[in-house]
């Protein structure tokens, strides 16, 4: 399985990394640039735009129209190749290729696996090991200002904190991992997916301390229901999706957008003091979901 990365050269020369995922990561990398741009514009720096590099997918035909469309919004230097973000040294030729570059700026991870995407498996190697493999390698080249922002979601708030799984979901790089998880949900890809992404809060809250120790920050998005390609296949094999799109207090879906504008502003200086934590965007679903199972 293999996933998109994109590198960004900013105007300083630093690095900001993006593995793609759907429509996501495509709406933040539009959501950067433009920012990149209001700032360029006030700082009297206009022109140097062609710095995106989208390197990896499995689905080259995506990625080609994915090209196309970035270069129709200016975002003309872009290249792309294949990454296994479960193979550490995969992972570590990219960290590599993005070292020589610069400076890293930000690294943001939406690689992932929903439930009818793979088996349980599969799900958690992706989900949980893919995650711990990116950030062992890139916490390497983390510098003060360095940002990672990895994608959760709202299924990683529903599943208890607490469990006997709470020590092995905050090491995914431990032998067993993933035939450890694979007992504890049973084979169950949606309780997979839940646990690996119950895993990624807790990651995320636990290397504070080590990105925190580089000056560089480390944090989490929870998306909710999505208007995505990966949010509508769920929708459309899960009838569960729909109706917790019923208890949504927004009472409609996501946009990508709407995710990409909070990871655009995790990664700026405005977001400076937020880290080891989570911001769920997910319309207040699992805000109402909490309300309605205590009563």
């Amino acid at each position: 399985m293999s996933f998109v990365f994109t590198l960004f050269l900013s105007y300083d020369n630093s690095v900001i990394v993006f593995y793609f995922q759907g429509g996501i990561i495509y709406e933040s990398c539009l959501c950067h640039y433009r920012r990149l741009r209001r700032n360029g514009k006030s700082n009297g720096r206009v022109s140097r735009k062609k710095r995106y590099r989208p390197l990896a997918d499995v689905n080259e035909e995506r990625l080609v129209q994915a090209k196309e469309e970035l270069e129709t919004r200016g975002m003309t230097d872009v290249h792309y190749q294949v990454v296994d973000i479960t193979d550490a040294e995969n992972v570590r030729n990219l960290a590599e290729q993005a070292a020589s570059l610069g400076t890293l700026k930000s690294i943001i991870h939406t690689a992932g696996l929903s439930p009818t995407m793979s088996s349980s498996k599969r799900v958690t190697e992706v989900n949980l090991v893919g995650t711990g493999i990116g950030l062992d390698e890139f916490i390497k080249l983390a510098v003060p200002g360095t940002v990672a922002v990895c994608i959760s979601s709202m299924s990683g708030h529903m599943a208890p904190k607490e469990g006997p799984y709470t020590p092995i979901l905050k090491n995914p790089l431990a032998e067993n991992v993933v035939e450890t998880i694979e007992q504890m949900s049973q084979g169950n890809p949606g309780a997979a997916y839940s646990l690996s992404k119950l895993g990624v809060l807790l990651i995320v809250e636990d290397q504070a301390w080590a990105w925190g120790q580089k000056g560089a920050r480390i944090v989490s998005v929870s998306p909710g229901t999505i208007n995505t390609p990966m949010g509508r296949q769920e929708a459309a094999q899960q009838e569960q999706m729909m109706v917790l799109l019923d208890y949504t207090p927004l009472q409609r879906e996501g946009e990508a957008m709407e995710i990409a504008t909070v990871v655009d502003f995790l990664i700026s200086d405005n977001a400076s003091y937020n880290t080891g934590t989570d911001i769920r965007v997910d319309g207040g679903t699992v805000a109402n979901m909490t309300k309605i199972q205590a009563a």
